[in-house]
């Protein structure tokens, strides 16, 4: 474990554990988040990240959970390229555009950052089976690190996943189980074969540390700014992990002084057909009922509900963010004009983020003179049954 950890709390009821166990939820029901000594950080570290360190995202082990005498379980995940997209920004008036293009890790998704931590702490404290409910890239993540670090996975997926994600988990090993019915059903399944079986259930938010390897988006970011962040980040939202990873860096980064006090607006992606975060945000209510029927072509959109849902929302309220909907037909398009303008192969998720764009650069929300993020999340190559013309 990484000296610097000092427990893992809870994110509603503020109980703290142990991090050296292997642990899923709080008793209350509510995800753990790692909380670490940041001002021992900030002695060992009193500048920013310099020198020689890999590019990859282990390059901010110090805030990461794995101990140093720890090495991790990792396939060179994160360093993703900061995209400069001019020719997008001036032809929608902006100032300044980037694509954060999280298609270039490993498994060709940002999922490859948070099953590289979850099972580098998986292993290190005793785990030998995993489990995952997955909508298609977490189940191949997880595949190629269990393969990785000598574990076994079992994957959890709705049976309409894209063919390629399912191909991919079997590949590399993983025991897949197709499930007639959602990412929700899934996660059922998943959850009582873990009690059955003892397998580790590794659930978006269901244990401690995908977050903490999603977090490095935010860390990442802000180094490739020259430690400074955005006006607006727009971000495609299912179980939001990288969301609220995000904005924990963002915080633990202004508390060892790498950067100011200024809050980027964070926004909220979803389909049109399997929107809860957008319907609760708009309506003011505190957590997100559960959407049906939940129907996008985005297999990573297709979450009905988030149990993260109350972080989700809170960020987006105290960032003065916002919440936004697309349709299939809107994201496949931006999608293209992502590909046409500035070479890139994005999926449906990350097509979402520029019809969002458009639809906030009409309305106001953003502004000309503002700086914007957007993420793809993923390659193109995991759908393209859906490009096909």
């Amino acid at each position: 474990m990484n000296p610097f950890v000092l427990h893992l709390e809870c994110s509603a009821c503020d109980k703290t554990h142990s991090p050296r166990q292997l642990i899923n939820l709080c008793p209350c029901g509510k995800p753990l988040l790692v909380r670490y000594d940041l001002s021992a950080v900030q002695a060992k570290l009193p500048q920013k990240i310099q020198g020689i360190r890999p590019h990859t995202m282990w390059r901010y082990r110090e805030l990461l959970p794995a101990g140093n005498s720890q090495a991790p379980i990792s396939l060179g995940e994160g360093d993703t390229p900061l995209v400069d997209a001019g020719r997008l920004a001036s032809s929608l008036g902006l100032s300044r555009l980037w694509i954060k293009d999280e298609s270039a890790n490993p498994t060709g998704s940002f999922k490859a950052r948070g099953l590289s931590a979850a099972v580098t702490m998986a292993k290190a404290l005793g785990a030998e089976s995993l489990a995952i409910p997955s909508a298609g890239n977490a189940g191949g993540a997880l595949a190629a690190y269990a393969a990785r670090a000598g574990l076994q996975a079992h994957v959890f997926m709705p049976r309409n996943v894209p063919p390629a994600n399912r191909i991919e988990c079997e590949a590399l090993g993983a025991e897949v189980h197709l499930v007639d019915g959602l990412i929700t059903d899934c996660g059922r399944l998943a959850a009582q074969g873990a009690r059955v079986n003892g397998w580790f259930d590794v659930a978006t938010l269901k244990e401690p540390y995908r977050i903490e390897g999603k977090k490095t988006l935010g860390l990442e970011l802000a180094e490739q700014l020259r430690w400074r962040l955005p006006d607006v980040i727009i971000y495609p939202t299912g179980g939001g992990t990288g969301l609220v990873g995000m904005w924990k860096a963002f915080d633990e980064m202004r508390q060892l002084g790498w950067i100011d006090s200024k809050k980027p607006r964070m926004v909220s992606v979803q389909a049109a057909g399997c929107a809860p975060v957008v319907r609760a945000f708009q309506q003011g209510e505190p957590r997100c009922g559960p959407w049906s029927p939940a129907t996008t072509l985005a297999a990573g959109l297709r979450v009905p509900r988030a149990i993260g849902d109350f972080l989700i929302l809170d960020i987006l309220r105290h960032s003065g963010g916002t919440a936004v909907a697309v349709t299939d037909e809107e994201m496949l398009a931006e999608a293209g004009a992502m590909g046409r303008s500035q070479g890139l192969f994005v999926c449906p998720e990350g097509g979402a983020t520029l019809a969002a764009l458009k639809k906030l650069i009409r309305s106001g929300f953003v502004r000309p003179s503002d700086e914007v993020v957007l993420f793809n999340t993923g390659s193109g190559l995991k759908y393209l049954h859906l490009f096909e013309a």
